[in-house]
């Protein structure tokens, strides 16, 4: 998110709006809505000078770096439709749940998420600390180079699992996040239900995952932990993007992050041996962290959805941008029906029957 900027920036001179009701700044249109929510934060005063820059990496809000004389921010706003192929909206209000979830991390885990600066409920948006490139740089892109660290898959999952922990311990926390809706819409519904509509001979196994999920509320979920969130800090993992966060099952979180893993062997075939270390260590190091519940237990159902999502990441809403030959979809889409129709219980067999050339 912090790192894939677009090039072209807009330098403006920021008015009082309320004074000057036809101000039109010379900035791109969705950058120009944002400055009445940057106001109200307090973070732009009338005639201050602000540079914005489009950052892009993500498909369901619009985000912008912030530049003024002061001070360089991230202001976040959700968007009401994501931008994929298919038809997806999702509630705007998932951005407050996000910035409560981002707080939360920051109490357990000071630097594993960026700090929250601002909010404005009004617009739905919020400002956080920037990050530079030169000194987070983002997992995806260092996975998609071959560049694969065991040291970087334990680090995310000794952060999720403590997260996942300290929410476990807090009922009156967990159940402020209980929206159930709004995690149906922005995930189940267009990974799974979408998904079931496709293969209609393993439509039953998919919607029971759904319930599945829905019905192991234990902790506070993520909702979205892959490398294109998550940031390579000097200091540990930095994991951004948590508008999906909700009262729900760590499982599912767990299996999100290892769909990643193996969807960069078949992308990166020659790095399999490193992707699938990163696989065992992060597997590992979370499973040892379970206290909440037996972990054997957690496990079965991160099987389950490990094949649902594999599957989802091909033929579902928002499938992976960087698989696109036949072959490499078939893989994916044949080994996670078998999967599916032959669910296994440990992720360490499915792991050694993950074999893409």
């Amino acid at each position: 998110m912090h790192t894939s900027c677009l090039q072209t920036h807009f330098h403006v001179v920021l008015k009082n709006m309320s004074d000057s009701p036809d101000f039109s700044p010379p900035m791109a249109p969705d950058h120009a809505n944002l400055l009445p929510a940057l106001m109200r934060m307090g973070l732009l005063a009338p005639g201050q000078h602000a540079r914005f820059t489009a950052l892009t990496g993500g498909v369901s809000s619009l985000i912008a770096k912030v530049e003024t004389d002061t001070q360089t921010f991230c202001v976040k706003r959700a968007l009401p439709q994501l931008k994929v192929s298919a038809l997806w909206e999702a509630p705007v209000k998932r951005n407050r749940d996000e910035v409560q979830w981002l707080k939360f991390a920051h109490q357990v885990a000071p630097g594993c998420v960026p700090q929250v600066l601002a909010e404005d409920e009004q617009d739905c948006a919020f400002a956080m600390t920037y990050l530079p490139a030169a000194q987070h740089p983002v997992w995806k892109a260092q996975l998609l180079h071959g560049l694969a660290q065991t040291s970087t898959a334990t680090a995310v999952a000794d952060v999720l699992v403590r997260l996942h922990a300290a929410s476990a311990s807090n009922p009156q926390l967990c159940q402020s996040f209980n929206h159930d809706d709004d995690f149906v819409a922005i995930r189940l519904s267009p990974y799974f239900l979408h998904t079931a509509e496709k293969h209609p001979p393993v439509a039953d196994v998919l919607h029971h995952l759904v319930s599945q999920t829905l019905s192991h509320k234990l902790v506070l979920v993520h909702g979205d932990v892959s490398p294109k969130n998550t940031l390579v800090g000097p200091h540990g993992p930095v994991l951004l993007d948590a508008e999906c966060a909700c009262h729900g099952d760590p499982a599912f979180d767990l299996a999100f992050v290892l769909t990643h893993l193996m969807l960069k062997c078949v992308w990166r075939s020659q790095d399999t041996s490193s992707y699938l270390a990163c696989f065992d260590a992060l597997t590992q190091t979370y499973l040892r962290g379970v206290t909440w519940e037996r972990p054997d237990a957690l496990e079965q159902r991160a099987c389950l959805l490990l094949a649902g999502m594999l599957l989802a990441r091909i033929d579902g809403k928002s499938p992976v941008e960087y698989l696109t030959q036949p072959a490499h979809q078939q893989y994916v889409r044949q080994q996670a029906l078998d999967w599916l129709k032959h669910p296994l219980t440990r992720l360490s067999d499915m792991r050694l029957l993950w074999k893409p050339t």
